[in-house]
């Protein structure tokens, strides 16, 4: 199962004790998946069995109202299977679209919307509402491969309505068109665990930190590594451009010919190609510091560069 299945599989399972939390949890999944057909049927259709059983058990513990899950093989989807359920009874249609504050969109007659606020007023409520639209129509990508939170919406109106919702918890969701339909969407880590935080899916949060965390502690030894390397890089390179110097020195007016601390330095560096300046400076007498040794091999290189413009330096 995927890391999205297995947040929703775990969604599916809560069940609020208030009921105002129930009707906005409700509200979210008929408001994405949910249709008035003909004025006579409230149908709700879904791919995903989690959704279709959180919706049957919500009907029964808010409304009370007992119906059956119909199952049907979706040829045209070529997805498998296709779970709805149907309310057919004028009356148990009117009490679920009263109390989730829902009506039939005017321009199709069908697609429900929201005639108030009223259901996500509360902060309890707006954790059911966001946990219903992630449930109805959400997707997290696995935290291994990348960190990408996403909520489809059938219109521009309800992503601004949920993107408002998310934003109550100082989470930074932002808007995208997609083809036909708005996705809401958060793309930081640390948001999406907070995401997960807001939706009670604890289980999954602690998944996601955990492997956070790991990536975190990889990234932070890879960068350690490169640092070293990129820095053993850097030493030899000098140490290979030194060598040079003083071989060039050797060879065109010899290191005997150097003051004492620089033919020092000179026959230590020779001996001893892949020492630091500080083990250098170690060996001399008396000892001298690593700017001391710097120093003195800067001395050596600026002689070689004058050797190889045939310049005359003063020894």
């Amino acid at each position: 199962m995927s890391f999205s299945g297995m947040v929703k599989e775990e969604l599916s399972k809560q069940i609020g004790t208030a009921r105002h939390c129930r009707i906005a949890e409700l509200a979210a999944l008929l408001s994405a998946c949910g249709r008035l057909e003909d004025g006579q049927k409230l149908r709700l259709q879904t791919e995903n069995a989690a959704v279709i059983r959180k919706y049957f058990t919500l009907l029964q513990k808010t409304f009370n109202i007992e119906t059956v899950i119909s199952v049907r093989e979706s040829g045209a989807s070529k997805r498998g299977r296709v779970y709805f359920v149907e309310l057919v009874s004028p009356e148990q249609i009117q009490t679920v679209l009263q109390g989730t504050k829902l009506t039939a969109d005017k321009t199709d007659g069908e697609t429900l919307v929201f005639q108030n606020a009223l259901v996500t007023q509360q902060s309890c409520c707006k954790r059911a509402f966001i946990r219903g639209a992630f449930l109805a129509s959400g997707s997290i990508s696995d935290p291994r491969k990348g960190y990408h939170f996403e909520i489809v919406c059938q219109d521009q109106e309800k992503a601004g309505h949920l993107q408002e919702i998310i934003r109550s918890f100082r989470i930074d969701a932002k808007i995208v068109l997609r083809k036909k339909s708005y996705v809401v969407y958060v793309k930081e880590g640390a948001q999406i665990v907070d995401m997960l935080a807001v939706m009670e899916a604890n289980v999954a949060l602690m998944d996601l930190e955990n492997i956070r965390i790991l990536k975190e502690m990889r990234n932070s030894v890879n960068r350690k590594v490169n640092c070293e390397t990129a820095n053993i890089n850097k030493t030899v390179s000098a140490a290979v451009k030194q060598i040079e110097d003083i071989e060039l020195i050797e060879e065109r007016i010899g290191i005997q010919e150097l003051n004492r601390g620089l033919a020092q330095i000179a026959e230590l560096r020779l001996q001893y190609p892949d020492a630091t300046l500080k083990e250098l400076g170690m060996m001399l007498t008396p000892q001298v510091g690593k700017s001391g040794v710097n120093h003195r091999l800067r001395k050596l290189s600026a002689i070689a560069d004058g050797l190889r413009e045939n310049k005359e330096e003063l020894l």
